[in-house]
């Protein structure tokens, strides 16, 4: 298991190995956030409410069992107004 923290301990994730791959549960202190990735995520809200900046798009709403998918070696933005969690399914 793997413990990452990100600005300054305001985004924190667990890094597991399933049997579909890697995944972090994370949670989020509100806040504006840009996040790269190397690597094709589907991040799935699981908690709170998610406002993202997907490359290419318009700002979207992602609540409790929300979706997206950025491809690899991207940048996106995450906005929330309160604290959010959230699984990250990496490929």
């Amino acid at each position: 298991m793997k413990h990452s923290v990100y600005f300054g301990g305001k985004v924190q994730s667990l890094g597991i190995n399933t049997p579909d791959g890697y995944a972090t549960v994370g949670v989020m202190e509100s806040g504006k956030y840009v996040f790269s990735t190397s690597k094709e995520e589907t991040m799935v809200v699981t908690a709170g409410t998610l406002k993202a900046k997907l490359p290419g798009k318009d700002w979207e709403i992602f609540n409790q069992d929300g979706r997206f998918t950025v491809p690899p070696n991207e940048s996106f933005d995450v906005e929330t107004s309160g604290e959010a969690a959230y699984i990250c399914y990496y490929k």
